[in-house]
């Protein structure tokens, strides 16, 4: 079990969101405020993490005909959990993410996990590829949300700080560039993070073949 190598996988080579192209419709759709960011992040990390354990606990007594099927309804349990949850503690997040904490049960980044690693893997590598895979989707969603709100809104910390929870205002009304909270805006923002992740990773590659 390499944890340093997991680690960089997770937050780099292979991020699910600019590398695997995984899971973009729930990354456009609420990164608008940096307390949708956060707290999406936050649940698919503990989603991700606890459904890695279980599925590799009981990988080998699950028949390969019906894997996915078992994987779904294990998933599905951790997910109305957390849903409940914050049902229960935090209305104010779970209307704003509306359905997209229920489909995170069709989740790409967590199906493709549970098949890729978790079904073939120890109960601690399982676990820290659950927690690093959504540490890079949490990044992802994190940055993206910052940069939307910031430049879409005027606002830093939306839902989490300043007057009324309404975000500390950076650039003053009538200046940002509302298009950026829009749809079109997740499309624009996610395409260059991934251009630019894309072009990091061919420099190192280059990098390494000089090296050679």
């Amino acid at each position: 079990m390499n944890t340093r190598k997991q680690l960089k996988e997770g937050l780099i080579t292979n991020n699910p969101v600019l590398v695997q192209l995984l899971g973009m419709c729930s990354t456009m759709a609420i990164s608008t405020t940096l307390f949708n960011g956060l707290g999406m992040g936050i649940s698919v990390i503990i989603i991700l993490t606890c459904s890695n354990i279980v599925i590799s606990l009981v990988r080998k007594l699950i028949p390969d005909q019906i894997r996915i099927a078992c994987y779904i309804v294990i998933v599905a349990g951790f997910v109305t959990i957390v849903d409940l949850l914050m049902q229960a503690y935090l209305p104010s997040l779970s209307k704003s993410l509306g359905v997209f904490i229920p489909l995170i049960v069709v989740n790409c980044i967590i199906l493709a996990r549970a098949e890729a690693f978790a079904s073939k893997n120890s109960v601690g590598a399982s676990a820290l590829d659950g927690i690093f895979q959504g540490l890079g989707y949490t990044l992802v969603l994190v940055v993206m949300s910052v940069i939307r709100e910031l430049l879409g809104n005027g606002t830093f910390g939306g839902g989490l700080l300043g007057p009324d929870k309404a975000g500390i205002r950076i650039i003053p009304e009538g200046y940002p560039a509302m298009m950026l909270i829009l749809p079109v805006g997740g499309f624009l923002t996610l395409s260059c993070l991934i251009a630019l992740m894309q072009y990091i990773l061919r420099k190192r590659e280059e990098k390494k073949e000089e090296n050679k």
